[in-house]
């Protein structure tokens, strides 16, 4: 499911998918259960996240030179751009519709459905099978936060405490797999 001939690129992936872990778990402390301990949970995933960000951005920082997929000037850089500001475009004006409606409480899981979806896209612009997967989880857990009964827990916690470990998983994998690419070479 992980194709290393673009190793920087699984770097930089782990480096991404570390600051959405970060973010995720971030988003989720909106609004835990009070018990249970949910806050030192997302917690160790925002420190896990921030780490994997932290050493997978070094990283790709050092072997910035070698190959990638969305090499400037080029249709994967290209595409990679539309996928970016279309995904911004969509969440900024579903979102204030969304804030009009008197309907904030869809924001998390709209925002993770559109981060989900736009995995589809990536996945061919980078040639990384994987990000098929993130994009089917992704999106599960949207849909899943936004059916979960209103009540004294955010539908950003759901999104954060089951989207945050698909990030760090994935990213932690093709971190791993694209660190060790680079270190044979």
């Amino acid at each position: 499911m992980l194709d290393d001939t673009f190793a920087r690129d699984l770097v930089m992936i782990g480096a991404v998918f570390g600051a959405a872990t970060f973010a995720w778990a971030g988003w989720a402390q909106e609004g835990p259960p009070p018990a249970g301990g949910w806050r030192v949970v997302l917690g160790v995933l925002s420190v896990a996240g921030l780490a994997l960000a932290g050493w997978s951005g070094v990283l790709a920082a050092r072997n910035w030179d070698a190959a990638t997929a969305i090499a400037p000037g080029g249709r994967g850089f290209t595409l990679y751009l539309v996928v970016f500001w279309a995904e911004v475009l969509v969440a900024v004006v579903a979102g204030m519709l969304l804030a009009r409606a008197g309907r904030s409480d869809l924001l998390a899981p709209l925002v993770m459905l559109v981060v989900g979806v736009h995995f589809v896209a990536l996945a061919v612009v980078f040639g990384q099978p994987v990000l098929h997967l993130v994009a089917v989880l992704l999106t599960a857990v949207a849909v899943l936060a936004a059916l979960v009964p209103p009540g004294g827990v955010a539908r950003s916690f759901w999104c954060g405490l089951l989207g945050a470990p698909v990030f760090l998983g994935v990213g932690l994998w093709s971190f791993l797999r694209g660190a060790s690419v680079l270190s044979a070479a």
